[in-house]
């Protein structure tokens, strides 16, 4: 085959491909059916259930945002209800969490998202919504009367200037006899010539039983 034959081929070949009407070509539209067995799977996203809970939990509480500051800060979305800081029961200082309530549940819902890991004082509030069924049912005991902190040193000098009994006071001059002969043995293991001071503890006699004839 010589240069010509090949060259008038190629004319043909490309005489053709022009002739040959393209896809898609002659129609004022092109279908929008899918094909059979390609169907396009739409996940239908299940609907939010609606919120029904007014408490929220709070935490990450910087120092200095307490119960009287939280009530004002909060009272700008709606009414507020009760709020809860947990506290240490000793010395009565702050937990950093608390518990807060409204009265409407639309209202908890917009404070759970637009405050959530709001920055406030270096710390960033973690915010979300309780269910009612994780309420604990004493929650909310004793938020009315708010913290009151146990006085442990009231107690404790209550306790030491209590009257002691006869086997009270016994006992405790007992101990103190033990430690004294520790404390001696452990001068005397260390080679020091002292002589301690004897220790003088009185034991009241016990009450005598009168017994009257008749």
């Amino acid at each position: 085959m010589g240069l010509r034959e090949k060259k008038r081929n190629q004319r043909r070949v490309l005489a053709r491909r022009s002739a040959a009407p393209r896809s898609g070509e002659g129609k004022d539209f092109l279908p929008l059916e899918e094909r059979p067995g390609k169907k396009r799977a739409r996940e239908e996203q299940p609907e939010e259930p609606e919120n029904t809970s007014t408490v929220l939990y709070i935490g990450h509480i910087p120092h200095g945002f307490y119960e009287e500051q939280m009530q004002g800060f909060f009272q700008q979305f709606g009414t507020v209800k009760r709020l809860r800081i947990a506290r240490n029961r000793k010395t009565g200082k702050s937990k950093h969490y608390g518990f807060i309530e409204f009265e409407n549940p639309e209202v908890a819902k917009i404070v759970a998202d637009e405050m959530n890991n709001y920055l406030l004082f270096e710390h960033t509030l973690q915010i979300a919504i309780v269910p009612p069924e994780k309420i604990h049912p004493k929650l909310w005991k004793g938020v009315r009367r708010g913290f009151i902190p146990i006085d442990r040193v009231a107690i404790e000098r209550r306790r030491l200037n209590k009257d002691k009994t006869i086997e009270e006071h016994k006992k405790l001059v007992d101990k103190i006899v033990k430690r004294d002969e520790k404390r001696r043995k452990r001068i005397k293991a260390a080679g020091i010539d002292y002589e301690c001071p004897p220790l003088i503890g009185s034991v009241q006699p016990s009450a005598k039983k009168i017994k009257f004839e008749d």
